[in-house]
């Protein structure tokens, strides 16, 4: 494949995930995106799931149960000449790892905002992550079927809470029972929405000119809009692409993914503008020689990725275990073989697959920004670099501090090999992190979580994967943090009866309290101590 081509290929793709905060509504955008691509032909409402269908992106049984993503899946689509990879995230505060995670595999996101509620807890903290990574956002204010916040008020708030510049692209025409459509801040082009059967089709839409809405909608309102629209225009940010690709500008769209209105022009705008495969840095990983410091550009000839997810058994008739990859640079082919570059070992890349949910098929040929799951025998790790020539290090996905401990009480102590292998398989997917005890070896190791439902997750799926039935014990601990700094300082902390001091997987010792406090005794008592809430990589 010419260089020419492969730049070419490249620059179609459109990685994104969505953020928000619970309930905003998030697998029912996920739908309506795929809908309006004409990925699917009828939305399955996850409100109606009980009813009928399940949506598309939630496949854990649990999920389907509750009504919650879980773990993030991926769903892949063409539109408008764009190759669409969009990475749908749990919502549920309790699996934020998961989502910290994803967001290291994307080039962009979009903002789901409840327009009832506005700027929620959770939004927040994921934008925070955003801003981190320094990826271009989008806002979708959603839920415009409801009754909600004056729409200048809520721009306002979204501007100062998140301290960014956000430029409305275009601006809703009514709420609640009277939203009828969205008018084009610029062009100040109507368009009305008509029919959609209850958001499982597509809506019927018609573009007016403002003077023709004024008489079919009604001069009250019409004059409301242009009296809003003529205040953006003095006293608002100026919209410019170059601002958004760098992070500071947000466009704003209006909707409500429920009845489909709206979501179209935002799936237009992802398609055109969304930002493309970004280089990334690294360190060469040969052995015996001196790392270097490195820049992976996505129209490098030689392919690169890494892994970001590890999920297992995601069909339970397969004991399989799925490595989802996303591709940095080159051309990946089907049966390649490629290096990992923690340890330059050699894999062959048999039956690759891409998603629709559980929905897969082989995949032939990827390109930088697209994501593939790679049967794993066992060898990958999350956040292990993947090269077809000499091995290479990218900057690793870091592991945060668990919040939640607690150890797994077997019912069958004849169960012990299955609930091992089931705790080293899980947690090599990010379900829980595993803590051992040095006195005890690999044996009943401690289990952290950032969240306490994933400890449901974990149990429910030993039950089912594992055949392993167990109960959960609650540790006293709420703080664990990884140990650096000088030999002297982690000896002090051995000597001390009070201390918990365990391994992670990489062996490495992590420090475990009930508070914060005796961490901060050991900070000023033990000299050259060093430690640290993320994971040091």
């Amino acid at each position: 494949m010419s260089q020419l081509d492969l730049t070419t290929e490249a620059a179609r793709r459109r990685t994104f995930a969505i953020i928000s905060h619970p309930d905003a509504g998030k697998t029912t955008l996920t739908e309506k995106l795929l809908l309006y691509a004409r990925a699917i032909h009828l939305a399955g409402s996850v409100r109606a799931r009980k009813a009928s269908r399940h949506a598309v992106s939630d496949w854990m049984k649990m999920e389907q149960e509750r009504g919650i993503s879980i773990t993030s899946s991926v769903l892949q689509f063409a539109y408008r000449g764009s190759a669409l990879n969009l990475l749908d995230t749990p919502g549920h505060a309790d699996f934020s790892e998961d989502t910290y995670r994803t967001l290291a595999a994307v080039d962009s996101a979009v903002m789901l905002i409840d327009h009832t509620k506005g700027v929620e807890s959770r939004t927040r903290k994921l934008f925070e992550v955003c801003r981190m990574r320094m990826l271009p956002v989008v806002t979708f204010m959603n839920k415009l079927d409801r009754p909600g916040l004056d729409p200048l008020e809520l721009i306002d708030e979204v501007s100062s809470t998140l301290n960014l510049k956000v430029v409305p692209l275009n601006w809703p025409v009514g709420m609640g029972r009277d939203f009828k459509g969205v008018v084009d801040v610029k062009t100040r082009v109507v368009t009305l929405f008509a029919g959609g059967k209850h958001g499982q089709e597509m809506v019927e839409t018609r573009r007016i000119p403002f003077e023709e809405a004024r008489e079919e909608i009604g001069g009250v309102l019409m004059e409301e809009i242009e009296e809003q629209l003529d205040l953006l225009q003095m006293a608002g940010d100026e919209w410019s692409i170059e601002g958004f690709l760098r992070g500071e500008i947000s466009p704003i769209y209006w909707g409500s993914a429920m009845t489909n209105f709206g979501v179209e022009p935002l799936l237009t705008f992802l398609a055109e503008n969304a930002a493309q495969p970004a280089p990334r840095t690294g360190m060469t990983a040969q052995p015996k020689k001196t790392p270097e410091a490195i820049i992976v550009e996505p129209g490098d000839e030689n392919f690169t990725g890494f892994i970001f997810k590890i999920q297992a058994n995601m069909n339970p008739r397969h004991r399989d275990r799925v490595a989802f990859m996303r591709v940095v640079s080159g051309r990946f082919t089907r049966g390649m073989d490629v290096r990992i570059g923690r340890n330059a070992e050699k894999l062959r890349l048999a039956k690759p697959h891409t998603f629709m949910a559980q929905e897969r098929s082989i995949v032939e040929e990827a390109f930088p920004g697209d994501i593939v799951g790679l049967y794993d025998p066992g060898k990958l790790r999350i956040g292990d670099t993947l090269s077809g020539s000499s091995p290479i290090k990218f900057d690793g996905i870091p592991r945060f501090a668990p919040e939640h401990f607690a150890r797994m009480v077997l019912k069958d102590p004849l169960k012990r090999k299955a609930l091992d292998a089931g705790l080293t398989q899980l947690s090599h997917e990010g379900v829980v992190q595993l803590f051992y005890r040095p006195e005890l070896g690999r044996q009943d190791p401690y289990l952290g979580a950032v969240g306490v439902l994933q400890f449901e997750v974990l149990r429910e799926r030993l039950r089912n994967e594992y055949n392993v039935k167990a109960d959960l014990e609650m540790q006293p601990f709420r703080v664990a943090r990884w140990v650096g700094g000088s030999e002297s300082a982690l000896a002090w902390l051995k000597k001390r009866r009070d201390y918990t001091l365990v391994e992670d997987r990489h062996e490495r010792p992590v420090l475990l309290a009930p508070s914060e406090w005796p961490l901060s005794y050991a900070m000023r008592n033990a000299e050259g101590l060093e430690l640290y809430d993320v994971e040091p990589l």
